[in-house]
């Protein structure tokens, strides 16, 4: 079987009826695992009301180095989509998912701000998500869980680095409802990450700004939807 044959039970209902809604859209592929990093991107396929296949890429198996993978991401990662009404109206496969944030607030107009100023406020914080917060929660999670052996040095390291960033978004938070002002793509960025809490022994309580707002973006129903992808 190919590697990215559409398969009946990826499709739920719910996708059914939101492509009955939009009968003249082509739904968007989206090949995706369960990852911070993944779950940015159906958050956001969620939020934007787009009509979407799931495709799961099961990392731990290796099926992102598979070849017809490799065809949509050279980079072997996910997420990855591939959208048959790109820009051009022909199709355009994506990587990177702040790239895909992007492209998609892009195509639907929605979860930038509209006004200069707002928009690279929303991509200054995207950027602080996308060169800090993954990279750094993902060398904690990986030490603290995955390392094969402690290593002291790295734990120390990665986790004082790891509270560094959560002050610098708990003072952000303390001026600003969201991260640019507006609820965004940073928002939708680095909320998947910190939903990962637990994972690098964070206590919320300890910034309660960062606390109200992992609160509120975890109530909005697409992002419950979205962090439940894939099933």
């Amino acid at each position: 079987m190919r590697l990215f044959q559409v398969i009946p039970e990826t499709v739920s209902p719910r996708y059914t009826a939101r492509l009955a809604r939009f009968p003249r859209k082509k739904m968007i592929e989206l090949y995706t695992w369960g990852t911070p990093n993944g779950r940015k991107v159906s958050v956001m396929l969620e939020e934007c009301g787009l009509p979407y296949n799931v495709h799961k890429i099961n990392i731990g198996a290796g099926e992102q180095f598979a070849p017809d993978y490799l065809a949509i991401n050279p980079n072997a990662k996910i997420p990855s989509i591939v959208d048959p009404e790109g820009p051009d109206g022909k199709p355009i496969a994506m990587m990177e998912s702040g790239a895909i944030l992007i492209y998609l607030s892009a195509k639907t107009g929605k979860f930038l701000p509209q006004r200069d100023r707002g928009k690279y406020v929303a991509l200054q914080w995207l950027m602080f998500q996308m060169g800090h917060i993954g990279p750094m929660f993902g060398q904690v999670h990986h030490f603290l869980r995955s390392a094969k052996e402690p290593v002291p040095y790295a734990i120390e390291r990665y986790t004082k680095e790891k509270d560094r960033l959560y002050s610098v978004l708990d003072k952000r938070l303390g001026e600003s409802e969201y991260l640019a002002g507006e609820y965004s793509i940073a928002d939708i960025a680095t909320y998947p990450w910190v939903a990962r809490y637990e994972w690098h022994k964070t206590d919320l309580n300890v910034y309660p700004n960062v606390k109200r707002w992992f609160d509120a973006i975890g109530a909005r129903p697409a992002v419950k939807r979205g962090m439940a992808v894939p099933s």
